[in-house]
């Protein structure tokens, strides 16, 4: 991950990157618990990472995606990110832990998760800093915002 640029001290890119922790913690507790065998708890957790996933989704492309997605610069970049966002949320919508071909799927897909993070807080986010005014912040933050009704973002530093 990207430490040199300072986009983890921008408080909506501090909340993305919190969330992408959360959900890379849930989802390695959940290989865990389906390596113990225990399917309750990776169900329990499968459900939480998906919550989590649809509010930070919301709030990406809402926001910083689509403000982002007008430079031509990062269109396409951003349309295969949000593909990625769609073909998880199906996967997951529909996984079946009955399943040996789903379950090797969801490992796949983990680790696929992790690659996706790495685009975003390696490639996005730092490129962010140069490419929005503050018009732009504002409106990715407000997006955020709707995203998760209720919650506030950290402050910097």
């Amino acid at each position: 991950m990207c430490h040199y640029c300072g986009c983890r001290e921008i408080p909506l890119i501090k909340e993305f990157i919190a969330e992408h922790e959360a959900v890379t913690n849930a989802a390695g507790d959940a290989l865990r618990a389906l390596d113990a065998g225990d399917l309750p708890r990776v169900r329990a957790l499968v459900t939480s990472m998906t919550d989590v996933l649809l509010a930070h989704w919301k709030g990406e492309e809402d926001g910083l995606f689509a403000v982002m997605s007008q430079d031509p610069e990062y269109a396409a970049y951003i349309a295969a990110l949000t593909g990625e966002h769609r073909e998880l949320a199906a996967f997951l919508a529909d996984l079946d832990l009955a399943s040996p071909e789903q379950v090797a799927l969801l490992r796949t897909a983990v680790a696929d998760l992790h690659q996706h993070i790495a685009k975003e807080e390696d490639g996005l986010f730092p490129a962010s800093l140069t490419a929005l005014t503050g018009d732009e912040w504002d409106l990715s933050i407000a997006a955020w915002r709707t995203a998760h009704p209720g919650a506030e973002l950290s402050p910097a530093g």
